[in-house]
């Protein structure tokens, strides 16, 4: 099971578009995908038409560690979604008087771990937070999101730090990549900043770029991944390019596994 955590320091960068949509291209392809909503906004869970369901949580599993497969739900395009609510504020508030806070959703999907090929953990925006620090913990990838705009590559890179700082404090490393989105390709100064980002980033970044979609805005508003309204359209091959690469990269750590980039074992307590 290869857990990928998507995140950014800022919003309005197509993270959660991203996570849907790559989860339906994965899906799409016969890889068991699990989609986790880690953001109190519930952005992706209303994506794929979950929003304002009663019954078990993603804030139920780490709050009151309810079993997660009570939790997990079916969501259109064949993805298997973790849904977030306003609830995992609480967990924000309440995790300074935990042991280990940081460490209950890797807890909670190693239960599952034979079930799905990837799990796609869509982050808050906030690097900073508790949530994200649950991402970070259980994820072998850590993929950052740069839209092709005005300061968006200073942001990236603030980001790359705090994640960086993330992993000297927990004693390991993070294979970071990164994604390049909402890219218009008419726009010149969107062509100089993705070479300018693609200067930066190096072998980092992913080949496959996310284009801006008419498409991807109606995919979401239907509460669906754009394969399911539209397998034709550019984004949706977009993201079956962007799904090529990472399973490929996840075959590659499969090859050869690099040990500070595995989760450490939850501490006892």
């Amino acid at each position: 099971m290869h857990i990928l955590a998507f995140a950014n320091q800022k919003g309005g960068c197509g993270k959660t578009t991203s996570s849907v949509n790559l989860a339906g291209a994965l899906a799409a392809r016969g890889s068991r995908t699990l989609l986790v909503d880690l953001d109190p906004q519930a952005h992706a869970t209303m994506a794929l038409s979950c929003a304002g369901e009663h019954g078990t949580s993603l804030a139920d599993v780490l709050l009151s560690g309810a079993a997660i497969e009570r939790a997990i739900r079916s969501a259109p395009g064949g993805i298997d979604l973790l849904p977030g609510t306003d609830a995992l504020t609480e967990f924000e508030e309440v995790s300074a008087r935990r042991m280990h806070p940081e460490s209950c959703l890797g807890a909670a999907l190693r239960r599952v771990e034979r079930a799905y090929d990837f799990v796609i953990l869509d982050c808050p925006p906030r690097v900073d937070g508790i949530l994200c620090a649950n991402a970070l913990a259980a994820c072998d990838t850590v993929i950052l999101v740069v839209e092709s705009g005005a300061f968006a590559l200073q942001g990236a890179l603030k980001a790359q730090r705090m994640i960086e700082a993330a992993g000297v404090d927990r004693d390991r490393s993070f294979d970071i990549r990164v994604l390049a989105t909402m890219f218009d390709r008419r726009l010149r100064i969107a062509r100089d900043l993705l070479i300018g980002t693609q200067a930066r980033f190096g072998d980092q970044m992913f080949d496959a770029v996310i284009h801006t979609s008419v498409r991807l805005r109606e995919a979401a508003a239907y509460g669906v991944p754009v394969q399911s309204l539209d397998p034709k359209t550019r984004a949706a091959r977009d993201f079956d390019n962007l799904a090529s690469e990472v399973i490929a990269h996840a075959a590659r750590k499969l090859e050869s596994p690099d040990s500070s980039n595995v989760p450490a074992p939850v501490p006892s307590t």
